[in-house]
């Protein structure tokens, strides 16, 4: 079988940021993935699953709920290897098209108190398995180091 394309990405260069991950067309329209790259592969430490399921829950409610790009969110959530997430949005992007939507998106995560959207019995099949504090630092942490001063080098992947 062939690699697909995301296992083609050399992950011993690639650096926090966004990037578009794939595009594809489902009838007239394109859907957009973008690798929102949180942690340096291979070289920092993962995030453990309860910020990574805290962002999920923050950033899918404050995505959907976005007045400009709300319609257009189709999936928000995590990968695998717990070293990002990624974003599908309908229509044809770029990175540099989302830097705002992605730093009001970790400002609202990073600054969130109270109560987690969805974390409740009833409404999620893990809600125990949450860890605001640290997803508050996860999500200063991108805006410090990655979003506030992104640069062109973060918005492409690596060769």
């Amino acid at each position: 079988m062939e690699k697909i394309t995301s296992f083609t990405i050399n992950h011993l260069t690639l650096l926090p940021g966004i990037y578009v991950s794939r595009k594809d067309t489902i009838g007239d329209e394109t859907v957009t993935t973008f690798d929102l790259r949180v942690t340096r592969p291979n070289f920092e430490p993962v995030m453990n699953t309860a910020e990574i399921h805290t962002i999920e829950h923050l950033a899918a409610t404050y995505l959907r709920n976005e007045p400009v790009w709300g319609e257009k969110i189709l999936y928000f959530g995590p990968m695998g290897c717990r070293t990002g997430f990624y974003l599908l949005l309908k229509g044809d992007y770029e990175s540099a098209d989302i830097v705002s939507l992605v730093t009001d998106t970790f400002r609202f995560i990073a600054d969130f108190k109270g109560d987690v959207p969805g974390a409740a019995a009833r409404d999620c099949g893990n809600y125990l398995d949450m860890n605001l504090p640290m997803t508050n630092y996860v999500a200063k942490k991108y805006l410090a180091e990655v979003l506030q001063n992104i640069t062109p080098d973060r918005l492409v992947y690596p060769d």
